[in-house]
């Protein structure tokens, strides 16, 4: 999680053009992270490891950015995780996409209005359209995220099936 947090707090500071920057492709890895640890362990220790992220991840972004890209950072990244979480728990019980997806689109909403709103507002620079072009790629990659979702709870799950009884 911390590894995600730094390395998108560094590549925000680098735009690929007047829509995007390259931190918009490596955050959303975040939301895989906590949806995958409250799948396996509950909200509870998903809370524990986004409190222990954002810790650390504001710490060091101090010396890898601005203060306040490391602050707005830190701010929007604890408030779209514990919506995230939240989120996901209580849609857990549905099919198995519904919860990483809809807990993913909210959170990257969130997330990308208080990053945006307190990182860049009133800077030079494009960062509305940064801030949508940001958005869309959170949401897309968000989707694309599924299959890995998918795959790793797939294995959890078969790790954790009780053994068939019957068998001789």
């Amino acid at each position: 999680m911390v590894a995600v947090v730094l390395a998108s707090n560094y590549l925000v500071q680098f735009p690929l053009n007047d829509w995007l920057t390259w931190g918009a492709f490596s955050y959303p890895a975040a939301y895989l992270v906590s949806d995958l640890i409250n799948r396996r362990f509950g909200p509870g220790q998903a809370r524990r490891v986004a409190w222990l992220g954002f810790a650390v991840a504001v710490a060091a972004s101090l010396m890898l950015a601005p203060a306040r890209i490391a602050a707005a950072s830190g701010l929007a990244f604890i408030a779209s995780q514990l919506l995230d979480i939240g989120v996901f728990h209580r849609l857990r019980q549905g099919r198995w996409w519904r919860a990483p997806l809809v807990a993913t689109v909210i959170a990257a909403v969130l997330d990308s209005i208080v990053f945006w709103g307190i990182a860049f507002a009133g800077t030079d620079g494009p960062w509305l359209t940064w801030a949508l072009g940001d958005l869309a790629v959170k949401l897309a990659v968000g989707v694309f995220m599924l299959l890995p979702f998918r795959l790793l709870i797939g294995r959890s799950l078969a790790r954790t099936a009780p053994a068939p009884s019957g068998t001789a």
